[in-house]
Order: C-alpha cells, then structure tokens, then sequence
C-alpha cells in the first residue's frame, strides 16, 4: 500500500514550472518515469557517458546519491554541466538523443491500450522538455506525442546554445524534481484513482512510496538502483523489463480480474 502519511500543504516544494491538469475523473492513472524506463538508454546518462565526464563517474555519484551522501539535484547538474562544460551545443545534444535514443519495445502497445481504455498516461521526468519531447515526438510521432502530458525540468539556453543549464521544476529540493508531487495531489481527491508508477533509478526515489503499484525496470546492463532502493527499504513494487509485461499485469486491475493486493501478493 502508499505512504497514507497526511498531506502537510506546507512541505509541498515551490515550482518554477507549471503543471498540467490532474485527471479528477479518472479511475485508474498511469505515471510512468521517461528515461530508462519508457526509452531503452537514459538521454542523460549517455550524453554524461560520451560527451561528459564519463560513465566511471557517473556511476560513482549515482551510488553517492543511493547512499544518501549526495542530493540527486547536485549530482545530476554535475553531470550534464560536464557535458556543457565540453563545449557540446545544446541542440547537438537534442539531434544526437533524437538518433540514438529507442523506446521500450512495449510502450506504444501500453500507450495506446491506456488511450483505448480511458487511462491517462503522465510522463514524470528529471529530463529536460526539450530534449524528452524532441525524442518523443522522433519515436511516437508529433500527434501521439503531444496528447501526452509531461511534468519534468527545463533548460536555459544562452549565447547561441553554447550555453546551457538545467532549470530545476523545484530548485529548493534535493530532488530537483521532486516526482511524488506528481501523484499526491491524486490523494487529496474525494474520489481517488489507483495510481501506477513505473521507474528505474534514482530520479524516482521520492516517488516510490506513493504509487498504488510501483513497476521497477530491470535492465540488463545492471544499472537497477530502484530496485535496490526498493529492496533495501521494503517497499512493494512489481519488477518488469519491458512495457508488454507490465501492460498484461495493468489490464488485469483495470479489467477488475485483479486487485493490486492480489498481484503484489503474487509478485507478477
């Protein structure tokens, strides 16, 4: 079950950034991380990998940040201010994303099974808009691509696109993007939705408690730090490598063959 902890109006962070309309009507609602879980490769990580500092050190922070030792917002700026650092334009880095970055083999079918079946899907991510939508609308198409609502961070683009920065949605929080104030205004609803979340790393820590059902990528080059995260502190979740997967378990809840106590009591 979710952290059912009350809701103090006033730890809710300051946002730079507008957010869509929740979907009040709604009963079931899937919030899905983007990079590394909707897509194959985090855009972040392999522009810190090829153009940045590099993987060794982005993996050392990652486990900093895991550990408690560092806030994801510190860690994340570090890394993509290396890339920036490198001199590498910021549009550069949208064309070289928009060919190299793939979708979850699964995740049109899951798309538009939930479009079919009247579930809102939410893309909630630490990425920057313009580099998520440039690679979305590239792999969905402009018109799937701009149904779909997207809660994530900026960039400031100076000089040309020589320079650049991330604009954090909330620059008071370790998170940057703190994601479960993505779903807990769904809480404070009379009529409240089963919520799904999917994600993979640490960008989604602050979310993990706050989904009626957590889906955990699992990628095979082993970079699984939600999952750890979520075995460590105990928290339910439903492991899954690919959309198609995940998409079969969602049908079942929305279809009323399953509860979600009934599936995590079962694991799958």
């Amino acid at each position: 079950m979710p952290d059912q902890t009350p809701i103090d109006p006033a730890s809710r962070p300051h946002s730079t950034l507008p957010y869509p309309p929740i979907y009040k009507d709604a009963q079931f609602v899937a919030l899905s991380d983007w990079d590394g879980t909707i897509t194959m490769t985090d855009s972040n990580d392999f522009l810190t990998d090829n153009l940045g500092f590099g993987l060794e050190k982005r993996r050392a922070l990652n486990i900093e940040v895991l550990a408690g030792k560092i806030t994801f917002r510190d860690a994340f700026r570090e890394m993509l201010q290396s890339v920036a650092a490198n001199g590498v334009p910021f549009n550069e880095c949208v064309e070289l994303l928009k060919k190299n970055i793939k979708l979850d083999p699964g995740f049109k079918d899951f798309y538009r099974w939930c479009k079919a079946h009247a579930v809102p899907v939410v893309i909630v991510s630490s990425g920057m808009e313009p580099t998520l939508r440039g690679v979305l609308s590239t792999l969905l198409g402009d018109d799937e691509a701009s149904e779909i609502d997207v809660i994530c961070n900026s960039v400031v683009v100076e000089d040309g696109g020589k320079k650049w920065d991330i604009q954090y949605r909330h620059p008071d929080s370790g998170f940057g993007h703190d994601k479960s104030w993505a779903i807990l205004p769904y809480r404070e609803l009379a009529h409240r939705p089963t919520l799904f979340f999917f994600g993979d790393g640490v960008s989604d820590l602050s979310a993990a408690k706050h989904a009626d059902l957590l889906f955990v990528k699992i990628k095979d080059n082993g970079e699984n730090d939600l999952a750890s995260y979520c075995r460590t502190h105990d928290i339910p979740h439903i492991e899954f490598k690919s959309f198609h997967d995940a998409q079969a378990i969602v049908a079942d809840v929305v279809e009323h063959r399953r509860t979600v106590q009934e599936v995590l009591q079962e694991g799958k």
